[in-house]
C-alpha cells in the first residue's frame, strides 16, 4: 500500500527561481544589463491573460526585465511578423515569448518560426524541434522541460523504465516522449525510458493495457479524470499536465487533471496536483531558458543570427 508523495510544483519552481535570481544578481553586480524578455500576447483570451501575467511575475522576481506587448486580435500575420523581426534585431533583447493559442486567422507555424532560434524561449521554432530530436542542445518547450526537471531534481530513476505519454500535441506529448525516450549519450538529459505515446485514437482497453505497465505516467490530454485508480500499478510516478476548468456540484469553478487524484494517490509513489503541480515549474522554465539565451549557451552557428 502507498501514499503518493505530493510534488509540489511551487517549491520546485521556487528553487529554479531563486537559482536564476542569484544569477542575475551576479551579473548586475558586475555591471552588465539585466537580461530581457518580450512577450507577444495577442487578443485576450483569459487563461493567457493569467499565463502571460504569471510569467512577467516570475520575470520581476529574479530581477529579469520583462515586456508585455498585447497586440490587437485583428492585427495580421504580416503586421504581426513585422514586430517580431523588429523583437530579433534588438541585440538588447534575448528571449521571445509568443503566448498561444494565436487568433484563427493566423498560422502558428509561420509566427512561431519567425522567431530566431537563440531567442525562441519556448522552444517552438522548428530548428529547436529539429535539433532535441537529434539530441541536440536545444531550447525545449516550457512545459517538457519542467517535466524532465522535476524527474532530475526528484532523481527519479528514467533509465531503462517504462514511460507512457498519455498525449501527443507537437508542445508537450511528443517533446516529452522524445526526451524520455532519447539517448543520453548526447550529453543531454535524456530519459533511456521505454516509451508508449497514447493518444485519442488509442482505443480504452489499449490504453488501459498500457498505463498499467507504466513506472512513470504523463498525462496531457485536458480529459478530466481520464487516469483511475484501476489503471496504474503500484508506485507508478504520475505527472500531471492536464487542466481543465469544470463546475462542481456546488455550481463552482474548479481546475482538474487528467487523473483522479483521489483515488491514483493511493497507489503511486509520486504524483503532481492539478493545480500546484507542473504549472509553476512550467513558468520558472521559460525565466532559466531567458537567462540561458542571454548567456548564449546554445550554439546555433552563425547562419541563424539576426541579419
Amino acid at each position: 500500500f502507498f501514499k503518493a508523495i505530493k510534488i509540489d510544483g511551487k517549491v520546485i519552481a521556487q528553487e529554479i527561481n531563486d537559482e536564476v535570481k542569484k544569477e542575475v544578481e551576479a551579473l548586475k553586480a558586475a555591471g552588465k544589463r539585466a537580461p530581457h524578455l518580450a512577450v507577444l500576447l495577442i487578443g485576450s483570451d483569459p487563461a493567457s491573460v493569467v499565463y502571460v501575467k504569471n510569467k512577467a511575475k516570475t520575470a520581476e522576481y529574479t530581477g529579469i526585465s520583462c515586456d508585455i506587448l498585447r497586440i490587437p486580435k485583428s492585427v495580421t500575420e504580416e503586421e504581426l511578423l513585422k514586430e517580431i523581426s523588429f523583437l530579433n534585431s534588438l541585440s538588447e533583447n534575448d528571449g521571445i515569448l509568443i503566448q498561444l493559442p494565436l487568433p484563427s486567422h493566423i498560422n502558428e507555424r509561420t509566427i512561431c518560426d519567425a522567431v530566431l532560434p537563440q531567442k525562441d524561449v519556448d522552444g517552438f521554432n522548428v530548428l529547436n524541434v529539429g535539433r532535441f530530436c537529434v539530441d541536440q542542445r536545444a531550447f525545449i518547450p516550457a512545459t517538457p522541460s519542467g517535466v524532465l526537471e522535476i524527474i532530475r531534481r526528484l532523481k527519479i530513476e528514467t533509465h531503462g523504465k517504462n514511460a507512457v505519454v498519455c498525449g501527443r500535441s507537437k508542445n508537450v506529448g511528443l517533446p516529452i516522449a522524445l526526451h524520455l525516450h532519447s539517448d543520453s549519450n548526447g550529453g543531454n538529459s535524456a530519459g533511456d525510458a521505454t516509451t508508449t505515446i497514447c493518444h485519442r485514437n488509442t482505443p480504452p482497453e489499449q490504453l488501459k493495457f498500457f498505463t498499467k505497465a507504466a513506472d512513470i505516467l504523463i498525462t496531457a490530454t485536458g480529459v478530466p479524470g481520464l487516469v483511475t485508480a484501476d489503471m496504474v500499478k503500484d508506485g507508478v510516478v504520475v505527472i500531471d499536465i492536464g487542466i481543465t476548468r469544470i463546475v462542481n456540484e456546488n455550481g463552482k469553478h474548479k481546475l482538474v487533471g487528467d487523473v483522479d487524484y483521489e483515488g491514483v494517490s493511493e497507489k503511486a509513489s509520486y504524483i503532481t496536483p492539478v493545480p500546484g503541480g507542473v504549472g509553476p515549474v512550467t513558468v520558472a522554465m521559460v525565466i532559466k531558458n531567458t537567462l540561458a539565451a542571454y548567456k548564449n549557451e546554445i550554439d546555433f552557428g552563425k547562419s541563424h543570427s539576426a541579419k
